[in-house]
């Protein structure tokens, strides 16, 4: 087993992180660098355009896809490191995905009890164990009384709060969350993140969820933006989750641009056209502050 010592130190980390695709003759580059850090029990959400990156990193920490190069560790795991068996462990055991597709998330044959129940099967738990657990988890998703439906038979919502059941069935420290309200009506979508502040405050489960939805980046401590497959912005909100999603509009928010381990940001590029900056800069330290002017 590829494990990590993770007596100290953030949950999960990403460092120097690069993915690299390759199209016909030709290389794309989704991830370049990025780094993230989330500590146990936290929730962030993680945003940005589209093509920045964001599911590409989402993917690799699902297992799904595998990093050309850097450093990826959730939990033990290291994910660059992992043989297929390995993959197949953490998938099972330490992590649980949301897709923003509901039909994705469920199996349209089998009940919700049943699709709560396969994880467990999968992994060999014992068949009284699977009925409590499947029974508890719907509870708290509060679909207990519809244990026997199918997805068809199921609202969006009630279905993808089946999915965040399946998602929790084998009690994965993290829950990945791929726009989880994206095609839901706001009602819904509101019902969802209540639903997973509960899960996060009741089971100490860690949540990292891409979205473009800004009732979710306002409504989590923090928020971390990508742009060009790296990250470059956190903004953070000194209120509970909870609190957040109750309405509070009177939290202190702050946004930082986010300095990596090589020592680069991303300035916005409205600021350089501001300051006509082109291609070379002077640096200045006066203070204790940095100053940026244009050396053209």
């Amino acid at each position: 087993m590829t494990q990590t010592n993770e007596s100290s130190g953030p949950y999960l980390v990403c460092s120097g992180l690069f993915k690299i695709y390759k199209v016909a003759d030709l290389e794309v580059v989704a991830l370049r660098g990025l780094e993230l850090s989330v500590d146990r029990g936290e929730v962030i959400a993680v945003v940005g355009a589209s093509g920045s990156g964001k599911s590409t990193m989402l993917n690799i920490l699902a297992g799904y896809d595998t990093p050309s190069a850097g450093t990826v560790r959730v939990g033990r795991f290291d994910l660059l490191n992992m043989t297929n068996k390995e993959v197949v462990e953490y998938r099972r055991q330490e992590v649980g995905f949301i897709w923003q597709e509901t039909s994705r998330n469920l199996f349209p044959y089998l009940t919700a009890y049943e699709n709560v129940e396969l994880p467990m099967l999968l992994t060999g738990v014992p068949s009284r164990t699977r009925r409590e657990r499947a029974n508890e988890l719907l509870e708290i998703v509060g679909l207990g009384h519809r244990h026997t439906h199918r997805p068809a038979q199921l609202s969006g919502g009630e279905q993808q709060r089946v999915a965040i059941a399946v998602a929790l069935a084998n009690r994965p420290p993290l829950l990945l969350a791929d726009e989880p309200t994206g095609e839901l009506d706001d009602e819904t979508a509101s019902e969802v993140l209540d639903l997973l502040n509960n899960v996060n405050q009741e089971l100490g489960t860690t949540i990292v969820i891409v979205t473009h939805d800004p009732a979710i980046s306002s409504s989590v401590g923090r928020a971390i933006a990508i742009r060009d497959g790296k990250t470059s912005t956190e903004t953070t909100r000194a209120v509970s989750f909870e609190r957040a999603i109750g309405g509070d509009t009177d939290s202190d928010i702050e946004e930082f641009l986010l300095v990596d381990s090589s020592g680069s940001i991303q300035i916005p590029r409205e600021v350089f056209d501001e300051l006509a900056i082109r291609r070379r800069v002077r640096l200045g330290v006066t203070d204790g502050r940095v100053t940026l002017e244009s050396g053209e």
